[in-house]
């Protein structure tokens, strides 16, 4: 956990702009943002993929939604539409391992692109 990322940001020992924070998440922008608008909602807890979510954390993920909608208002963002994507482990193309979901916005998401 010494080497995570998120951690590291969360201590304050990498600087980053927060957009927000509470007890539970922090937020901030994206350095290499896929979309105009790319936040990462980030749980202050150490917790490494969506599968070792405990029961007793579950209430966390409504938490981020709720926050998510929040900052897709403040983005201006949630009238147009928004996707809120969580990646868990190698193949599902997480590259941090510490949960986090990407508010991405400001452009369309339709699949297939185009």
């Amino acid at each position: 956990m010494e080497d995570c990322i998120f951690c590291k940001i969360i201590k304050g020992e990498l600087a980053t702009e927060l957009l927000y924070e509470d007890d539970q998440l922090v937020a901030f922008r994206d350095i290499d943002p896929q979309a105009p608008v790319h936040i990462l909602l980030v749980t202050k807890e150490h917790i490494p993929t969506i599968l070792d979510i405990e029961e007793r954390k579950q209430g966390l993920i409504g938490h981020i939604y709720r926050v998510a909608a929040k900052l897709a208002r403040e983005n201006n963002i949630a009238e147009t539409g928004y996707r809120l994507v969580s990646n868990c482990n190698k193949e599902g193309g997480q590259t941090v391992f510490h949960i986090h979901f990407h508010l991405l916005g400001g452009r369309s998401m339709q699949w297939p692109p185009g």
